[in-house]
């Protein structure tokens, strides 16, 4: 259940791990960082990708505890170093997203509401926004603010989503869920060659991802299996209906990559119009990792994060410089 370290990705000090479970029994791996100063603007739990897992954000938990946030991350069952439900660890698998509400609600009532300052925020990527905008629209996330960056609402990479919705179904049907989707493997998305990636156009963080993959070993999974697919396609389905975003009560902001080749960005943008507390902007030449892009990139998903989210430094020395250009004027 420990982090695993490397030279590329040093993690922030003084988090603690442990091992909670699910109330369906499945074990998960939670790691939280304690504020470092004594009033923390809240807490940050990051809700990760599919395929990711907790050391890929040592980076940006190192960001939010110098906004001077707490941060709480944890790996989603079947993946990671959680639960798997297969005896193939490297199979990306669940049957239901509505799974992945359990793991949810275990880091809420075990972690968050125990152990971490409030309020709590949200921070989301791909397959984690898709599950964090579900809980939003039935009303079980308990978070104030929620960013989600490239949210998996419509998949870019599928040439035909209606056959291959279709096609999944029925080999789920057919008791094949548990086999990789038709093509699919155990190699690690992450330790694929740089070149034509659709991740990220940095370099040095690709490759500093994919040696965490290597050290994680069992940990980086492969492709998702039949199962999964099915999973995501009912998911998806249900949030592209006309009222799901309007159904949203939390204050929402969606940040999509201009050139997403994993997610569909035009669909974001759709499901954007429709949130009532926030909106979507769209980074141009950003992939699909925002977070794990170049520091032009990046800098423009701080910008909006530090705009969006109450009580970050930015924000605090917004205010300090108009306050002293105000006494500057009347002085």
């Amino acid at each position: 259940m420990e982090l695993v370290h490397t030279a590329s990705n040093p993690i922030p000090e003084g988090y603690e791990v442990s091992r909670i479970t699910a109330s369906d029994g499945a074990p998960l791996r939670v790691a939280y960082w304690p504020a470092r100063r004594p009033n923390p603007h809240g807490t940050v739990c990051i809700m990760q990708g599919r395929a990711e897992f907790i050391e890929k954000y040592a980076e940006v938990v190192g960001e939010l505890l110098e906004r001077g946030f707490a941060v709480v991350a944890f790996d989603w069952r079947g993946q990671g170093r959680s639960f798997r439900a297969l005896s193939d660890p490297k199979k990306g698998h669940v049957r239901s997203f509505r799974h992945y509400r359990r793991d949810v609600e275990a880091v809420n009532e075990r972690v968050l509401q125990r152990l971490c300052p409030g309020p709590f925020f949200g921070l989301a990527h791909s397959m984690g926004g898709a599950i964090a905008l579900d809980l939003a629209r039935i009303g079980a996330l308990q978070f104030t603010r929620l960013v989600i960056t490239a949210p998996m609402l419509g998949l870019s990479m599928v040439a035909n989503l209606r056959r291959s919705t279709i096609g999944a179904r029925a080999l789920f049907l057919l008791g094949m869920g548990g086999s990789y989707i038709p093509g699919g493997g155990a190699t690690s998305v992450a330790t694929k060659p740089f070149a034509g990636n659709p991740l990220t156009s940095d370099r040095a963080r690709y490759e500093r991802n994919a040696e965490i993959a290597a050290a994680l070993r069992d940990g980086a999974i492969g492709d998702p299996t039949i199962a999964w697919a099915n999973a995501a396609f009912r998911h998806m389905k249900r949030l592209v209906e006309p009222r799901a975003a309007l159904d949203i009560r939390i204050p929402t902001l969606i940040l999509a990559a201009g050139s997403d080749m994993v997610c569909d960005t035009r669909e974001t943008e759709r499901f954007g119009a429709g949130l009532k507390g926030g909106g979507v902007i769209v980074i141009p030449g950003a992939r699909h990792e925002i977070l794990m892009e170049r520091d032009a990139i990046r800098g423009q998903f701080w910008a909006a994060f530090d705009a969006f989210i109450p009580g970050s430094h930015v924000l605090e020395a917004l205010a300090a410089s108009r306050s002293n250009a105000e006494r500057s004027a009347t002085g």
